[in-house]
């Protein structure tokens, strides 16, 4: 079996279910036992300052504005940090230079630092054994390569298009209905 993980997954015009419209999902986990992604592209109605209100966390006022995106469906209180600060403790490589945190100890000293880059997401895309295989074989999903830069500072309205094109992938094409074929 191919692993998805790491990887970019890249939602296709035909994939109907409205959580994953447009969405760009970077994938942590892809196995026999089932597969976990972050959307990243997906802005929530809530700011990171709206975040560190909540969790009575210090945070730089450069952060106070900045989005907290929807990871997906799936348990959506659950809080998953992607962020380059190779310093800190608990953290998982997921790309060289791009980490994953899940604990607030490691969320607080973050939002105080306007230095480093970081996505806060709310929940995550889960798939059963197989699904995925499914989905893609089926044409639902496009597959690239994840690096670090564009998961944590390209801008998340202009992402899905980005991903596409660096693929080679015109997404003008897709959306008329000339899919890949």
């Amino acid at each position: 079996m191919q692993t998805l993980a790491p990887g970019l997954l890249v939602a296709m015009p035909q994939l109907t279910d409205s959580n994953f419209r447009r969405s760009v999902i970077l994938m942590l986990e892809h196995g026999e036992s089932g597969s976990m992604g972050l959307i990243i592209n997906r802005g929530a109605s809530l700011t990171l300052g709206d975040l560190a209100k909540n969790q009575s966390l210090t945070i730089a006022p450069e952060r106070t504005g900045q989005p907290v995106f929807l990871g997906g469906p799936v348990e959506n209180h659950r809080g998953f940090l992607l962020h380059d600060n190779e310093h800190v403790t608990e953290k998982h490589e997921v790309v060289p230079g791009l980490y994953l945190s899940l604990t607030l100890d490691t969320l607080g000293p973050l939002l105080k630092d306007p230095g480093v880059h970081l996505r806060f997401c709310l929940g995550y895309a889960g798939w059963g054994p197989n699904q995925l295989e499914s989905e893609v074989a089926s044409g639902s999903w496009l597959y690239a390569e994840a690096s670090a830069r564009p998961v944590l500072e390209g801008d998340p309205g202009l992402l899905w298009d980005h991903t596409l094109k660096s693929m080679g992938v015109d997404p003008a094409m897709l959306l008329k209905g000339k899919g890949l074929n």
